[in-house]
């Protein structure tokens, strides 16, 4: 049995699995591995890394409309990465400055559409919408019952959700929040709406009783 080789990077060793050498990447072997990746993935090239995220993959959706500022929209599509949705979908802009996103964008599927109407065209057969926005009427994410088939979707801080896709969705949900100011970063909530989501649908069965 071949023992798997130790390689320093940034003076900590890193144990490469020799158990499927062709995930690994022969460039990255020889001149280390920079890339904003966990220890896992690392010297791995970027095909068997979206190829081990696809099947390990949650159920949860990730929709993005009108968002004004481009780093918001990275953020949001770090955060996917980290937590490993299915798919990022962006409504309406075509364009976006990825640096915000660290490059994470490249092992998750992200899907442009045009339009509201091309985006509902493409939600899968089961799932339900859900908006994230602080509005009259909007549940509280603590005590809401998300569907484990959702698309959480989040709008721009300034106009929010536009009344177009509003009309589409299945129930509002807010973060219950507690201080002076009307809303909090929409970076900032959509990493604590997929957390929650997470949290009951991949994390509590896994806690200790």
């Amino acid at each position: 049995m071949t023992s798997s080789p130790n390689v320093e990077f940034n003076s900590s060793p890193y144990h490469i699995k020799a158990d499927n050498p062709a995930r690994l990447d022969p460039e990255l072997l020889t001149h280390g591995d920079q890339r904003n990746v966990v220890d896992k993935y690392r010297h791995w090239h970027l095909d068997a890394i979206r190829q081990d995220l696809a099947e390990s993959a949650s159920e949860l959706e990730i929709a993005i409309e009108n968002l004004e500022r481009d780093f918001n929209m990275g953020t949001i599509i770090r955060s996917a990465n980290a937590f490993n949705v299915q798919r990022v979908h962006i409504i309406g802009r075509k364009q976006w400055n990825k640096r915000g996103a660290m490059m994470t964008d490249k092992y998750i599927e992200v899907v442009h559409h045009p339009s509201v109407t091309d985006f509902l065209s493409a939600v899968p057969a089961g799932y339900q919408l859900i908006a994230l926005d602080n509005q009259s009427g909007a549940h509280d994410l603590a005590t809401f019952p998300l569907p484990r088939q959702a698309i959480l979707i989040f709008g721009s801080e300034n106009s929010g959700i536009s009344a177009e896709l509003l009309q589409h969705t299945h129930a509002m949900v807010q973060i219950e929040q507690f201080g002076s100011t009307r809303s909090i970063n929409v970076g900032v909530a959509a990493g604590i709406a997929m957390y929650e989501w997470t949290r009951r649908f991949k994390l509590e069965p896994r806690i200790d009783k």
